[in-house]
């Protein structure tokens, strides 16, 4: 019975098939993944032009000691360690000490101009024969709620260890100049000083600045300067473990976030901005300690800056701004890039592919017309239900830990991760189960790739830098599919073709998916289930070799094979669901990893009223013994726009900052009041705003420097917030319209740390802070007719 035989033989050899192709996707993603981890730490005793990240640990020791914000003594002496280095290697170095504004006035304070005295340390490695300069950034200073262990002290010692690298070696043909910088948590005032004003930056050049939001992962080039496409070829070739994207590029570009690199980018540098990101739930938190540094990523980090530093210092650097942005992303080995000119033209001849697909799946029979458009339409189905159930999923988990609310991520965010990819793929396998009968595989394979390439084209116009992700899969999967159709339905070639072509898929989504995790965190959870559905679009036609076939059968053998299709949705929402259980079980808060909370205290001294204040929007139960109802908080414009929740706090004895009129005078209807504020008590800024009721502000001074006068909404509409303040205090000049006989004049200061305050309660050992500039702020304020 040979037809009987060949029958028998046709699933085996289905199987087969399905399994070799599953082995052959599980690899390249497992490659994929395992290219992305950073390298082994290198031991204290690596070769001196190497870098060693057992090395640049011995400065992070020092440096992330304890906080050290701007301003601090604490600061001061991270200063000192980073100047004497730096003067260890013989480097020419020297510390730029002057006052500065927010560059652009990025995120400047409420109603008013952000200044700081910022101590900028600044060395040079004198090039042979100069083209231009390499700056390599990071920032010195930490947040005052921790010592900044990977923030930035990772990014400061591995200049370190890279400039003791460079030293170590030939010198290079161009300037090399190291800046670290100072005040970037308050205001990124120590990268905008250098950058506008420092003789060494007059000229501009190629920045490359380390950042950390985190604790551990790949060092990510998640930012560049505009027309990027040469910097990221010598980023692709001169960079040991170079992982980025064009797509988040384009992402960060959107966001409202800054780093020093974005006072440099204002001032028209050009460069490449990078940052290791997972682990966030110790962002700015007193856990963000040294012991919780990963040196492997500090070693990627330092492998990464001292081959870029030593590639921009032998190249010329008086054209990298030739061309336009480009297209890359990592793959294993390297980095895939292309012209941007390209995006548009690739992601066209993706959708035309994918109607040739169509077209010939058609005429050859195998379906019709009516069941390709609905194969497009129900492809969106899982494109809008695998993101809404992921983002249910993470509601649902932190009604149960609310928590969570307050942190990037968790602290052991994986099997919450486990959980979204498995919400996705139930999504996709139970659609897939519950259409493919009705419709067909080939027609529901082809309206996902459709789907995959009108994004690519969307995505090409809006967001040229992420079309590659749908594009790219969109065009592999369909020559993937005219391949098969072009040989034999029982031979190897239609096989190998939709595994070659979901190999292409892994490799450009599988990365993405992992790296938005970290990089969005589980509050946008839906964004990584949308692009694990795309991927699964995208290998529809290995998912069908795996699918149960009931042949021509009908009855018992077509239900049983619809039941044992339904089987791997059901096991994946079961997955879904224990991963969420077991995520919930293992990321307990307890002293290791403690609940954030958010408190702080604000003093009228003039009236003696005091307040508890949080941002915590559903506050945890030891905030709440503080905190219960909305409270104004517009006699503390410093403090910034946003909700306050409040209660009622005893009066501490602490006084106001001094506020002194050095000249009051008076001419053709303008009054100008030179003014000194001074604190009477170690605080981290100061501020002064004027009463908009009795006077308008027409120019302002601050330390010798004009600030904008542009008034905002509310009573104390103008005014200035000063960071790191000296002891002397700070000169104000106003020239004010009056409107009263008296001007209001509001001054404020505020320090860190609430212990000893009456009525407050140290934390249980379960309770944290929460990463935030305000985070256990102690604010004192008054006003002062003038």
């Amino acid at each position: 019975m040979p037809g009987a035989d060949r029958a028998l033989a046709r699933p085996r050899r289905r199987l087969a098939a399905a399994v070799a192709a599953l082995v052959a996707l599980v690899a390249v993603g497992a490659v994929s993944l395992v290219d992305l981890r950073p390298p082994a730490p290198r031991p204290a005793d690596a070769p001196p032009t190497e870098f060693s990240a057992a090395r640049a640990y011995r400065h992070v020791e020092v440096v992330a000691a304890r906080p050290h914000p701007a301003g601090s003594a604490a600061n001061d002496e991270v200063r000192a360690h980073v100047e004497q280095t730096l003067r260890g290697l013989g480097l020419e170095t020297q510390v730029q000490d002057t006052v500065a504004p927010e560059a652009g006035q990025l995120s400047g304070a409420a109603g008013g101009a952000t200044l700081a005295r910022v101590r900028n340390v600044v060395a040079r490695l004198p090039g042979t024969d100069p083209t231009g300069r390499v700056f390599l950034v990071a920032h010195y200073d930490s947040v005052q709620t921790g010592p900044g262990g990977n923030d930035d002290a990772a990014g400061t010692s591995a200049l370190l260890e890279v400039a003791r690298a460079l030293a170590a070696g030939p010198r290079p043909r161009n300037d090399i100049v190291l800046v670290l910088t100072d005040a970037e948590e308050a205001c990124l005032c120590g990268a905008s000083a250098f950058a506008s004003s420092h003789p060494l930056a007059a000229d501009g050049g190629v920045v490359l600045n380390l950042e950390a939001r985190g604790s551990t992962g790949p060092v990510i080039m998640f930012e560049t300067s505009r027309r990027n496409a040469k910097l990221v070829d010598v980023f692709g070739r001169a960079a040991p473990h170079a992982v980025g994207t064009s797509f988040a590029v384009e992402i960060y570009r959107a966001l409202p976030n800054d780093t020093d690199f974005t006072a440099f980018l204002a001032e028209g540098f050009t460069g490449l901005n990078s940052a290791y990101i997972d682990g966030g739930a110790i962002y700015h938190t007193p856990l963000d300690t040294a012991a919780a540094l990963d040196r492997a990523s500090l070693q990627q980090h330092g492998d990464n800056a001292l081959g870029l530093a030593r590639e921009f210092g032998r190249i010329d650097l008086t054209d990298l701004r030739a061309g336009g942005d480009a297209t890359y992303f990592p793959v294993p080995g390297g980095l895939v890039r292309y012209p941007g000119w390209l995006t548009l033209p690739l992601a066209l001849i993706a959708l035309a592919a994918v109607a040739a697909l169509g077209w010939l799946v058609r005429r050859r029979g195998r379906t019709t017309g009516r069941r390709l458009a609905a194969g497009f339409g129900l492809a969106l189905v899982p494109i809008v239900a695998a993101p809404l159930a992921a983002q249910a999923l993470w509601a649902a988990v932190t009604a149960i830990r609310p928590g969570y609310a307050e942190l990037l991520d968790p602290y052991r965010p994986t099997w919450y991760r486990l959980a979204v990819l498995a919400v996705a793929a139930a999504v996709v396998l139970a659609w897939y189960a519950l259409t493919r009968r009705w419709i067909g595989p080939g027609a529901l394979a082809v309206g996902g790739l459709a789907w995959l390439a009108l994004l690519g084209v969307l995505l090409a116009v809006a967001v040229p830098g992420g079309a590659y992700l749908t594009a790219l899969p969109a065009l592999a999967g369909a020559l993937g599919g005219l391949v098969a159709l072009a040989t034999r339905i029982d031979g190897p070639w239609p096989v190998v073709a939709v595994t070659v072509s979901g190999a292409v898929a892994v490799l450009i989504l599988l990365p993405t998916v992992v790296l938005l995790f970290p990089a969005l965190g589980m509050a946008m959870a839906g964004v990584a289930a949308l692009v694990a559905v795309l991927l699964g679009l995208a290998v529809l036609p290995v998912l069908d070799l795996l699918h149960p076939q009931a042949g021509g059968q009908r009855g018992l053998v077509a239900l049983r094979a619809r039941r044992l299709g339904a089987l791997p949705a059901l096991a994946a929402a079961v997955a879904a669901v224990v991963c969420a259980g077991v995520g919930l079980r293992v990321d307990r808060f307890d002293a290791a990893h403690p609940a954030p909370t958010h408190l702080m205290y604000a003093l009228d001294a003039g009236t003696g009223e005091a307040h508890w204040l949080s941002r915590e929007t559903d506050p945890q139960p030891w905030t709440g013994r503080y905190v219960r109802d909305r409270t104004a908080t517009d006699d503390f414009p410093a403090l910034g726009d946003g909700t306050f929740l409040g209660g009622p706090a005893q009066a501490a004895n602490l006084p106001a900052p001094k506020l002194d009129v050095l000249a009051d005078s008076t001419a053709g209807g303008e009054r100008t009041l030179r003014l000194r504020l001074t604190p009477r008590r170690p605080v981290r800024l100061a501020s002064l705003h004027v009463d908009t009721t009795t006077a308008t502000v027409l120019r302002a001074e601050v330390a010798g420097r004009s600030v904008p006068v542009e008034a905002h909404d509310g009573k104390w509409g103008f005014g200035v917030v000063f960071h790191a303040p000296p002891a002397e205090g700070i000169e104000v000049t106003l020239t004010v319209t009056p409107k009263a006989d008296r001007v209001g004049l509001r001054a404020m200061d505020a320090s860190d740390g609430l212990d000893g305050l009456p009525g407050f309660q140290p934390r249980p050992a379960d309770v944290g802070v929460v990463g935030s500039h305000s985070s256990e702020m102690l604010a004192v304020a008054r006003t002062y007719p003038v």
